[in-house]
């Protein structure tokens, strides 16, 4: 059973690793959007620590043809796979839950997930290439950011969608007026991907879907919105359309992946937010329901006053004194 789900890790790596690659801005193998490290991180959490061959084999499947040299390619690969370990590493010692069900688990997936243990990767991916010349060393902080920011986006829109994957099941008793909404959040969505996609520089309509998606649909709806609102960014960027038009390689990924940033933030936060508000007036509901209950119960019985315990004369009295 474990072997089979080392491979399918490494399958689902190296698919995702080609798809990134579609978008690659700098030596071929630099996409400000790696998918393969939210993958990585998701099979962790849901999996184990004991999957972690599986990222190895799909890192080292993905660069290979990449690589400029084979020492290279092994420290690109363990950087690859040593940054989702850390990943997972911080957030299971931070007690993150994968059901995104609280602000804190939504704050450690965004800092400690995909903030923190990226830097492994990007500093020893561009290292190396500096290192084996493949790389101008004026170019190190470029690919560096470009490199970090990409895997701390793959692991805040990609992680997020595989772990609501998990417990995804289809909804039973949904009134019609639900599934409207949801067709037409589908249909907005896909409109303002054309818009951001063409040469109108309108990024920031992507902000009301995600606040949409995450107050009505909660994480079942804010990931997959965040995941879409960033792709088409990425291609926008990657075709220099809109606020992308006539700007140097560094500013376009610095507003590139501060507007990616942003929404996956936006998306995560507010998603959790309302979920602990739901959860908090589910208990509440909870607690008034008992209440109401024990009220009804006295109410009942009625309510005997409980009489103060009584001195017994053939006790003896001891006064002060």
């Amino acid at each position: 059973m474990a072997i089979l789900e080392i491979c399918a890790v490494a399958a689902l790596y190296y698919g995702s690793a080609k798809l990134g690659l579609l978008q690659q801005l700098v030596r071929g193998q630099v996409t400000p959007l790696w998918p393969p490290t939210g993958i990585a991180v998701a099979s962790l959490l849901l999996r184990g620590a004991r999957i972690w061959p599986g990222i190895t084999i799909g890192a080292l499947l993905a660069n290979f043809s990449l690589g400029p040299s084979h020492a290279a390619l092994f420290l690109i690969v363990v950087g690859n796979t040593l940054a989702p370990l850390c990943s997972y590493a911080l957030l299971r010692r931070a007690g993150f839950r994968p059901d995104l069900g609280r602000l804190y688990d939504a704050l450690a997936l965004i800092f400690l997930g995909a903030f923190t243990g990226t830097l492994i990767s990007a500093t020893a991916g561009s290292g190396t290439l500096v290192l084996t010349g493949a790389l101008a060393t004026d170019r190190f902080w470029t690919t560096w950011w470009v490199w970090w920011t990409g895997d701390a986006m793959g692991v805040l829109v990609v992680t997020p969608v595989l772990l609501l994957l998990r417990g995804a099941r289809l909804p039973r008793q949904v009134p019609p007026s639900r599934w409207a909404e949801a067709l037409l959040l589908l249909a907005a969505t896909a409109c303002v991907g054309v818009i951001d996609t063409s040469r109108t520089p309108l990024l920031f309509l992507g902000f009301p879907l995600l606040i949409w998606a995450a107050f009505r649909f909660r994480l079942a709806g804010a990931a997959p919105c965040a995941l879409a609102v960033s792709t088409f960014a990425i291609i926008a960027a990657r075709h220099g359309s809109g606020p992308f038009a006539g700007h140097g390689l560094l500013t376009d990924m610095i507003t590139l992946q501060a507007y990616n940033g942003s929404s996956a933030l936006t998306a995560l936060l507010v998603a959790a937010a309302v979920s602990e508000r739901d959860r908090s007036q589910r208990e509440i509901a909870r607690a008034c329901g008992h209440l109401a209950e024990l009220v009804s119960k006295l109410t009942i019985t009625g309510n005997q006053p409980v009489r103060p315990p009584q001195v017994s004369e053939r006790e003896p009295r001891h006064y002060p004194g």
